[in-house]
């Protein structure tokens, strides 16, 4: 199983991003990837090409639904909400790859960013949840360890 952050440039640098817990702590599964308009990752395109990897997006939530149990890469989109939406709106490519949504069983923990989706989690969120769906709980034990520490700063 592979798990692919499609990561905004601007996240990069940012103290209070999460996907860079996933990368750290679990980087034999977890692999980001910069986004880029104009150059996209020629190893993303040919999976969603060849329908094996599957976009994990809250906002497309009432597109046709595929099941993560059929997949074994996963692509979420590493960004504030705002840029996500930008994101996919300019990667025609992303909209060709099958799609699910994570539904959140409780509210996000994430508490060091103002103006959250309300039933959104964040990357390290869903990389957990991901996890857990695939069986991998004791690195999803591990990450939400990490995560609370993170959070809690």
């Amino acid at each position: 199983m592979k798990i692919y952050l499609l990561t905004h440039e601007r996240e990069l640098n940012r103290l209070t991003n999460t996907g860079s817990i996933a990368v750290q702590h679990a980087s034999d599964i977890v692999e980001r990837i910069v986004w880029q308009r104009l150059c996209p990752d020629k190893r993303l395109v040919q999976l969603i090409d060849t329908s094996q990897a599957l976009l994990m997006h809250q906002e497309r939530a009432n597109s046709t639904v595929a099941n993560i149990d059929d997949y074994s890469n996963i692509i979420l989109i590493d960004a504030t909400w705002q840029e996500s939406r930008k994101i996919l709106n300019k990667s025609p490519y992303l909209k060709r790859a099958p799609l699910t949504a994570l539904r959140a069983t409780q509210q996000s923990r994430y508490t060091l960013r103002r103006n959250q989706v309300s039933d959104g989690l964040c990357t390290v969120e869903c990389v957990i949840e991901v996890l857990k769906i695939k069986g991998e709980t004791a690195l999803a034990a591990k990450l939400e360890s990490e995560f609370s520490a993170f959070n809690q700063r």
